[in-house]
């Protein structure tokens, strides 16, 4: 899809590479293309801290780049795919924008954004607006696994697309499904919009924050802390909103005073 559909001449790239402490742009290959979204994990958190305060400012990529590049703030999927799927068109990558259904296919919407890239003929999913996602762009094929920090995933086409699964127990658990349908503009405005706004979605109701840090993953939400590193047993316990401020500053969210103090006061509201 064309550059000019997406804008992407608009992201300073020179500053992106600077805030996630690449300094020269790397041509496309698939080491690169690994080096730069680990490097994005570990630069940005996952969050919606933005949607608990009432204060998004959409997802249009200026918007996302003042956010992420200018202020070294994180978000959620629609603010990870738009930048990096920015990064990747100006880097010289084919990539596809798509949207996924997080859960039932059959019920849920398509609430998340995706990004599908093609190096020389072969297909990788990289996700880096999820969660607990792939740590690595994973191969787009019927049945690829891949284990990294102790965590693995699988991709499955199916009825409804292409699934990612998480390994859990003697199982695996569907994170969410994604289709090849065509995806402009418009619909990740309208998905952010129904996401970040409408009463029943999660992120009104819980703090959701997570990153990848050198040696663990941290997932943090106002009452519980999630601790994962590789080969031990992964720690999951509650804990207070002091706790959780601290968290917050451990990986190196960067609030305001007055954003601190709205935030505080908004966790502390939640059940």
């Amino acid at each position: 899809m064309s550059d000019d559909l997406w804008g992407t001449d608009r992201l300073d790239l020179p500053a992106y590479l600077e805030r996630i402490g690449r300094t020269e742009p790397p041509g496309p290959s698939r080491e690169a293309l690994e080096e730069l979204y680990d490097a994005h994990l570990r630069t940005f958190t996952f969050d919606n801290i933005d949607v608990l305060l009432d204060q998004h400012p959409g997802v249009d990529l200026p918007d996302v780049q003042a956010k992420f590049v200018g202020r070294g703030r994180g978000g959620y999927c629609f603010e990870h795919g738009t930048l990096f799927a920015a990064v990747l068109d100006r880097l010289g990558y084919a990539v596809e924008r798509r949207l996924a259904r997080v859960g039932d296919p059959t019920a849920a919407g398509r609430t998340h954004l995706v990004a599908a890239v093609d190096l020389g003929g072969e297909r990788l999913l990289a996700d880096p607006g999820f969660g607990l996602s792939v740590w690595r762009p994973i191969p787009l094929v019927d049945g690829a696994v891949d284990e990294m920090g102790g965590i693995t995933h699988r991709v499955r086409r199916g009825e409804f697309g292409w699934a990612l699964e998480r390994a859990k127990g003697d199982g695996w658990e569907l994170m969410h499904t994604h289709d090849e349908a065509l995806v402009v503009p418009v619909d990740v405005a309208i998905g952010h919009h129904y996401t970040s706004t409408h009463p029943t979605v999660h992120f009104r109701h819980r703090l959701i924050t997570t990153k990848l840090l050198a040696d663990r993953h941290v997932s943090l939400t106002h009452n519980t802390v999630t601790i994962r590193r590789e080969g031990q047993e992964t720690e999951h316990r509650e804990i207070g909103l002091d706790e959780v401020m601290a968290y917050l500053e451990e990986l190196e969210v960067p609030l305001t005073d007055d954003e601190r103090v709205r935030l505080r006061e908004r966790l502390a509201s939640l059940d």
